[in-house]
């Protein structure tokens, strides 16, 4: 049994690019949970705060339940549930899983396959990474997930794969003059810049193409904060700040709240915007809630 097919190709509910990480996610944290102990059951009552709290952070804004992936994610193979009253699970409804004391675990077969090839894991956890999340969420998934650093790269899983195109930061960079297209910094040390990446709007998990037009010169802080769904961009490409996001210093206030409303720095003349459904991609599925106010000046 190839468990990497299998992880890459887990069941997931899907329209018009809609995210839906619910079980990429649970198996990040039954592989973490693996690790620290391979024998455990995890009880749905005492893992579902754990999960809310995954899927808030790292899921899709819309609300959603762990319910969901404890459930379903016994239909792809690698997950079993079992209750108070035996093997199977009673259903995806919250009070069904807690009533029934369901617990749940990597099945079998893959629980002896982890055994037998301790590397399978983090080749596991890659391909998980690279196919639902951007590599500037990569760590801090790993360590909210118990897995530690960031596991090594996993293997091509087949030559249909789409590959990155490692002229993209250089292509976006130029094209934004190498400036944080968000807040204008522009750090080098002698001719390196240092500090800037090409974030993708559409992220390249989601068929978000290797383009200037899906992409985003921004400082290492503004990338994180676009991908937490912190920062967006409007149809007037003016800086969006959700207004979720709390934050009392002086730093928060002139780093993300001061930037709302005003317009996205570059590109430089003769290079293509954000395209406008890419846009649109990030502010359905990633950009949390509506966005604050622009400040009064």
């Amino acid at each position: 049994m190839d468990w990497l097919e299998r992880t890459a190709e887990l069941r997931q509910w899907t329209r018009s690019g809609s995210r839906a990480a619910h079980k990429p996610l649970l198996l990040l944290y039954a592989l973490g949970r693996f690790r620290q102990d391979a024998d455990a059951e995890l009880r749905y009552s005492a893992v579902e705060e754990d999960l809310r709290r995954l899927l808030t952070e790292y899921g899709p804004p819309h609300r959603t339940t762990p319910a969901y992936p404890f459930h379903h994610l016994v239909n792809d193979g690698v997950w079993e549930v079992r209750t108070d009253r035996g093997p199977g699970s009673p259903g995806s409804g919250v009070r069904e899983l807690r009533a029934a004391g369901a617990a749940g675990r990597l099945s079998p077969e893959l629980r002896e396959a982890l055994r037998r090839e301790p590397s399978l894991l983090g080749r596991m956890a890659r391909v998980l990474l690279d196919r639902n999340f951007p590599a500037s969420l990569h760590g801090d998934l790993c360590e909210a997930v118990g897995l530690g650093p960031e596991p090594a790269g996993a293997p091509e899983l087949s030559a249909a794969r789409r590959r990155r195109d490692p002229r993209m930061r250089e292509m976006v960079l130029s094209a934004y003059e190498y400036r944080c297209a968000f807040c204008g910094y522009d750090g080098r040390i002698g001719a390196v810049p240092v500090g800037l990446e090409a974030a993708h709007v559409r992220w390249w998990a989601f068929d978000g193409p290797d383009e200037v037009t899906n992409g985003l010169c921004l400082c290492s802080l503004h990338h994180k904060l676009f991908d937490r769904g912190v920062l967006g961009i409007g149809d007037g490409h003016q800086v969006l700040v959700s207004e979720h996001f709390a934050g009392h210093s002086s730093a928060a206030r002139d780093q993300v709240v001061a930037l709302a409303g005003g317009r996205i720095i570059g590109p430089r003349s003769g290079s293509a915007p954000v395209a406008a459904d890419h846009r649109s991609w990030h502010t359905r599925q990633v950009f949390r809630g509506g966005p604050r106010p622009v400040p009064a000046i």
